[in-house]
Parts: C-alpha cells; sequence; structure tokens
C-alpha cells in the first residue's frame, strides 16, 4: 500500500461510518486485500464482541476496494453495486479481525466481461475474516455487479 495518508482520507470522506469505527485497509494489491475492524466502544454489541455490522463493513470493503481499484479511471466507465451479502459466523469476534479477500482476478473477469458485451456482470467474492491468532472468524460471500457505462 503505497499512500496510507490517502486512503484515510477516502474512507473519511467517502465511508465516514468505516473511518470513524476503526475500519483500515492493511494491504491492496491487485489480486488481494486485506481490511482490519477492532473491537471497540463504536464496534461492540451487548455481548462482548464486535457487532455484525461492523464486521460486514470490513468485509465488505476488503471485496469492494478491489472492484475500485479495477475500474478507477477505466475507460469506458463502469460502475459497480453490491447486489447480495452472505455470511457465516464461527466465533467470537473480540479483538482486532483481519479479513481477506483474494478474488482480485475474478473481479477482474467480471468487469471486463462487462465492458466487452455492454451487459451487467456479477461476481461473488469471498472475504475471510480471522482473529489475531489465525483462527476463522466469520465468512462473507459479496455479490458485486458491476455494469459498463457504454451504449452498445
Amino acid at each position: 500500500m503505497k499512500h496510507p495518508v490517502k486512503f484515510r482520507m477516502f474512507l473519511f470522506m467517502k465511508l465516514p461510518a468505516a473511518f470513524f469505527s476503526g475500519v483500515r485497509i492493511k494491504e491492496l494489491e491487485e489480486k488481494h486485500c486485506v481490511t482490519v475492524v477492532p473491537y471497540k466502544w463504536l464496534t461492540q454489541n451487548p455481548f462482548k464482541s464486535t457487532y455484525f455490522a461492523s464486521l460486514s463493513m470490513a468485509a465488505e470493503m476488503s471485496t469492494g476496494l478491489l472492484g475500485l481499484m479495477h475500474i478507477y479511471q477505466r475507460k469506458p466507465a463502469v460502475s459497480m453495486l453490491v447486489v447480495k451479502l452472505e455470511a457465516n459466523y464461527y466465533k467470537k469476534a473480540t479483538g482486532k479481525t483481519y479479513f481477506t479477500c483474494e478474488d482480485g482476478d475474478k473481479i477482474v473477469a467480471a468487469i471486463d466481461g462487462s465492458i466487452a458485451s455492454g451487459e451487467g456482470k456479477t461476481v461473488t467474492a469471498k472475504s475471510t475474516g480471522k482473529n489475531e491468532a489465525g483462527e476463522l472468524v466469520a465468512e462473507f460471500f459479496i455479490t458485486w455487479s458491476f455494469k459498463s457505462k457504454t451504449n452498445k
């Protein structure tokens, strides 16, 4: 990740709920992204663990940043939107939870497919959340729709 200050400003300006709850980008490469969400006052639930919505926010961000990175300044322009979310929870999140998405290639294929066909394309990206001990906390499956803004 080359510009952490720019990423924090992006979060502050475009995703203020994520910014204030402490969701951060740990790694962002062409094929994968890692985000982290802390367990703290703004992310807690009454059961002394991280609220599912906070976990969802970090998981969605790990997939969405890959999409944003690959549509940035793309010609023709491509829009993206979450159309489905599924989650499985395995363990209480009581500390930092790291979400990793390694579906950059699948996301690029959907974007390229939309540009080639002029039709919307969907892709389901998996984000795996693990605690600091490396134990599986949750898995999220976020389905994104990508649509080229061409007049085909």
